[in-house]
């Protein structure tokens, strides 16, 4: 498994943009398709985005498609979160998640239960 800590998040306008990346310890982090979740006040946590081990297969949820990002550098073992034209309905809490073991490296549902390292969050809000 991986260890996984957030950072990048804060206060932005809606309308404006904020990145989120996501650190991971352990040499087998490139083997691992990565995700992106997020869980608002009273919601539900919900899927938001979604890599392969390589980079080159992303997913993306439909609230969020055409306006975030998902990217990742295997040699710095993060992966990030571009987020643009933000609106205050993206406010949550972000979180970030690796594929249980074993990894297969490709990106299998927009369930939590495909997911089994998860980080502690960063609060992103939109203000309006």
């Amino acid at each position: 498994q991986v260890q996984l800590v957030e950072s990048g998040g804060g206060l932005v306008q809606a309308g404006g943009s904020l990145r989120v990346s996501c650190s991971a310890s352990g040499r087998a982090f490139s083997r691992y398709a990565m995700g992106w979740f997020r869980q608002a006040p009273g919601k539900e946590r919900e899927f938001v985005a979604a890599i392969s081990w390589s980079g080159g297969n992303t997913y993306y949820g439909h609230s969020v498609k055409g306006r975030f990002t998902i990217s990742r550098d295997n040699a710095k073992n993060t992966v990030s979160l571009q987020m643009n034209s933000l609106k205050p309905e993206d406010t949550a809490v972000y979180y970030c998640a690796a594929e249980s073991d074993p990894p297969r490296g490709y990106h299998r549902g927009r369930s939590e239960s495909e997911f089994g390292s998860w980080g502690q969050g960063t609060q992103v809000t939109v203000s309006s």
